[in-house]
Formats: C-alpha cells, structure tokens, sequence
C-alpha cells in the first residue's frame, strides 16, 4: 500500500523537511538489518487526534534496542514528544507513526562498534486499512505457506527488529503469489505461530485461543489489548500451542496488529472458517477497540494519549510546532 508523503519527519532530535530525510548507501543496518522500530496508530477522536499505547510501543522500542544491544541517544520521553510534533506540524488529525532506531555510516565490519553511530527518526503518515477496509467485515482469505518462522535461540521473535521482517515479507509474498490475501506462519515445530505481520486468534465454542509467546511470535500490543478487552467481555482467553488443523476446525479467526487492527479471517488454505466472516465476538471486540476512538466508549485504561493537550510540554522544546498548531 502506498503512503503519502507529509512535509516533515523528525530525525535525530530536529524537524527536517520530508525530502532531506536521507542516510548514507553504506549505513550498518541497510546491510545486516541492524534497525528496530515500531508502528503506532493515531485515531482521529472527538478531542482530537491521539496514539494508542504510545508508551507501551516506545517501551517496546527501547527494549527492542536492548536485545540487540543497539545503543539509544534520547531517552523515552523524548520521543514520544518526538511523535506528537511530527503528527501536529503535519496538521494530521489520524496518522500512522513509524519511529525507527538503525545503525548508521561507519564501520563495514559485522559487529558495529563505536565508530557506527545510532540513528533515530519518527514519521508520520497517511496509511488507511492494512488489509483493506471490506475486509474489516467480509474478512481476509489466507494461507498457511512453507515458510516457518524462525526457531527460539536463532533470532529473537521479541524484538520488533527490521530483519525479522524479511520472514514475514516470504510469507505474506508466497500467500499472495497464490491468490491469498495475508500468509500464515507455522513455528519450527510445525504448530501456528502468527500471520506474516500479525498475530493470530482463534475461537471455538466460545473460548477464544491464541499462540503463546514462545511460539516465536512478537508480543503484540493490539494482541494484548484483545485479551485485556476479551476478558472484560467475559470471554475466556487461552494462550496455548495449537495444531495447524485448529484453523480448519475455529468459529471465528482474527488478526491483530497495529496496522491490521482487528481484522476477520474468512477462509483458511481454501476451507472458509464456520462464521464465514466476522463472527460476534470478532465484531463485539471490533466494537470495544474502534469505540475508544470514537468516543462511545470510555478510556478506562488510559489507553490514548491526545497530543492536543501536550502543546504546553511542546512550546519549550519544538516551539516552531507549538506555535504552528
């Protein structure tokens, strides 16, 4: 899916015009993937534009670097600042944030070393449905492919890191070359692991089930945010191995992801899934997640953050955006 382009992105602690945000062609992490990131909605709200979970996707973030042991010049804070400035000088009322953290131009060598410094940048831009807007209701037809994700102690699945993502591009790749809308992936052990950007849940008889952690998956925070909203529903929530024939047998599959949201699955290698689209739990979650935007139902977790009312924390730091805005 194309993105538009805005007119500024945030890169190593200034506001730079869109075009300018370059690196250099012998940058660490163009050639051995070097990079972490994360991706963070803004929704458009009755109060304004606000992220979901930005703390916990900048936690995420930092812990990410810490796997790889990837040093990070700003701290936690400044970022999430960061975020807010690139949304409100691009007067953007709902935007996808892209903060990523790579090694720059230095040394060739495998191992970076103090000579190759960290860079950091955040953009923000335009990007609708990830999986296409009728698929929130009709579902998406995928594919279990060849591709497995990688075994525990060989990359680690937790960190939200560039190169794991060239798994991911194998596996949504070959489902689509077949005609499918998203690939699924199975773990070294042949059992379900998550979808090629997503993770993956399933109901059956009104339990819904879910992948657990070690099942080299990445702990997703949307995922998260389904169990938590899940339980408050009443519906019981198993994290647990499942065999690839559980997608044959479920009521009801979903997505979830930062750019999926909640996305229905309607059919699994060719066998449509019992609801033949989203099912009711699906579109009662559906209903929990999209309401918090829209204002019909409460922040009882203290989920957004409005970055309307971080203008006061703005003027000392990005005065050029308070003053904007």
């Amino acid at each position: 899916m194309a993105i538009q382009a805005s007119k500024y992105i945030w890169k190593n602690g200034q506001l730079i015009d869109w075009a300018d945000a370059t690196v250099h062609v012998l940058s660490h992490a163009l050639h051995y993937g070097s990079s972490v990131f994360e991706g963070i909605r803004v929704y458009r709200t009755p109060e304004g534009p606000a992220a979901f979970r930005l703390e916990e996707h900048i936690e995420r973030l930092f812990d990410s670097a810490r796997i790889h042991r990837i040093p990070m010049p700003f701290d936690a804070e400044t970022l999430m600042q960061a975020c807010c400035s690139v949304v409100l000088e691009n007067g953007l009322e709902a935007a996808y944030l892209r903060p990523i953290v790579f090694r720059g131009y230095g040394s060739l060598g495998l191992v970076a070393g103090d000579d190759v410094a960290t860079e950091v940048v955040v953009a923000a831009v335009s990007w609708g449905r990830y999986l296409g807007e009728e698929a929130m209701e009709q579902g998406v037809d995928a594919a279990v492919t060849s591709w497995q994700r990688p075994a525990p102690n060989t990359v680690p699945a937790l960190a939200k890191a560039g190169g794991n993502y060239l798994s991911g591009a194998l596996i949504s790749g070959e489902a689509k070359r077949h005609g499918y809308g998203e690939g699924i992936a199975l773990s070294h052990d042949g059992l379900i692991s998550e979808g090629a950007g997503e993770n993956l849940f399933l109901a059956r008889d009104g339990v819904l089930y879910t992948p657990p952690v070690a099942a080299s998956i990445l702990g997703g925070i949307t995922r998260d945010t389904v169990i938590r909203l899940a339980g408050d529903l009443g519906h019981r929530v198993v994290e647990q191995p499942m065999p690839r024939e559980m997608l044959y047998l479920a009521d009801e599959i979903f997505f979830t992801g930062t750019a999926a949201e909640i996305t229905p699955v309607r059919s699994v290698d060719g066998i449509t899934v019992r609801a033949g689209g989203r099912g009711p739990i699906t579109g009662q979650l559906q209903d929990q997640f999209f309401g918090l935007f829209e204002g019909r139902h409460a922040d009882r977790f203290g989920w957004l953050t409005h970055f309307s009312r971080q203008q006061s924390s703005l003027q000392e730091e990005f005065p050029h955006v308070a003053n904007a805005v």
